[in-house]
């Protein structure tokens, strides 16, 4: 979903690997921006199918996030909550790794890192959290930007990540030894209130999935008899989750808990990890089959997701806040299906050029004043 252009190589690299480098480089500048990520505007040298998914994705997201309040007393809202909760941030954070595969941690990488995620973070953090002291009745709630509140985690996670794309991109096996490190994260309680350290050890595996993936297999999963056999598939997970839904935590589906946090026996966390990772790379590669390739209506929508996603939590939390849910009889067919559409329309139109334009001063900020000038030029050692 993020992408770190190339550039800046040292004089020692070989005239024709410098070459290549600077190709693939001016490419990889074509297809997406860095920086926040999606805040970056839509150009012609934009791939419409990334944008696409990321657009549908968030939809994805937001709308999951709104039937949480309303899907108790409803097996099938609960069977659609954790089917698409099976693969939607998965989704997005394959995306984010994909474009990741060019951060070698120069100072202008650095420099885009810090204004694209570590500053909407803090901006965000903050104002979540005063938005449950105001909205959420809870005035001596303390601000702390070492346990994210609702959906700011995945910006932390992001950071962190990107920052171990080096390291990561030098291990021989990189996909297993994330998966080891998933595992042994459900084994270990007490980690989830620092930086949400649980999420960001159980997701990775995700994000060094993206990073192992090139051009190539994405157009795998566009060819037409993987489209056709993506919807017997996604049929069969959507009638199996139907099936286990009233069995089954939603903690598994957060990856924010330990197996001893869950009451379940330790093995448990290990095996749910390489279940739950299988199931979300197979449903991902179901819904990337039927992402459109061409340009779409809400192709332009894909560069503002970042938007999107910081955005429609306050939406979401104003149902629990203000009690919506039982003031309007939300947790009805028709109230669930108004939370769907209001959803939809509210995550949407917070992804358009006008919001992301708005929020340009906490999504990508210049912030000159606080980077050395001639950085990009420092040696390194």
């Amino acid at each position: 979903m993020f992408q770190a252009p190339q550039g800046n190589q040292q004089a020692t690299i070989p005239p024709a690997r410098a070459r290549a480098t600077a190709v693939a480089d001016t490419r990889d500048r074509a297809v997406h921006r860095p920086g926040s990520g999606d805040a970056a505007p839509a150009g012609k040298g934009r791939d419409a199918f990334f944008d696409n998914a990321k657009y549908l994705a968030i939809v994805l997201v937001a709308v999951a996030h709104a039937w949480e309040p309303v899907m108790d007393g409803s097996r099938a809202t609960r069977a659609l909550y954790m089917f698409v909760y099976t693969f939607h941030m998965p989704a997005f954070i394959v995306i984010s790794g994909y474009f990741s595969r060019s951060f070698t941690g120069r100072p202008d990488q650095l420099k885009r890192l810090v204004t694209g995620l570590l500053v909407p973070y803090v901006v965000f953090e903050v104002a979540y959290s005063l938005y449950r002291r105001w909205a959420g009745g809870t005035p001596d709630q303390a601000i702390s930007l070492t346990d994210p509140i609702y959906l700011t985690w995945f910006l932390v996670a992001l950071f962190i990540w990107r920052l171990a794309t080096p390291l990561l991109r030098t291990v021989r096996h990189p996909l297993p030894v994330a998966l080891v490190i998933a595992a042994l994260a459900s084994l270990t309680p007490g980690i989830s209130q620092d930086l949400d350290l649980q999420r960001v050890l159980q997701f990775l595996p995700f994000f060094v999935l993206g990073l192992s993936l090139r051009p190539e297999h994405f157009a795998l999963v566009r060819r037409r008899e993987v489209r056709l056999l993506a919807l017997p598939v996604a049929l069969g997970a959507l009638v199996f989750t139907y099936w286990i839904a009233p069995d089954i935590r939603m903690s598994w589906f957060y990856r924010s808990t330990s197996a001893e946090e869950l009451d379940a026996p330790w093995w448990t966390g290990p095996v749910m990890t390489v279940v739950l990772f299988g199931c979300a790379c197979v449903l991902t590669a179901a819904f990337l089959a039927w992402v459109p390739r061409r340009r779409t209506w809400f192709t332009v929508l894909g560069a503002g997701t970042i938007c999107g996603y910081l955005l429609h939590g306050f939406l979401v939390k104003a149902m629990d806040y203000w009690a919506l849910v039982p003031a309007y009889d939300l947790a009805t067919p028709l109230g669930r299906l108004v939370v769907t559409v209001v959803a939809t329309a509210a995550v949407t139109a917070m992804c358009t050029p006008p919001v992301r334009r708005a929020l340009r001063w906490v999504t990508e900020p210049s912030m000159e004043w606080a980077f050395r000038r001639d950085a990009p030029r420092l040696p390194r050692r």
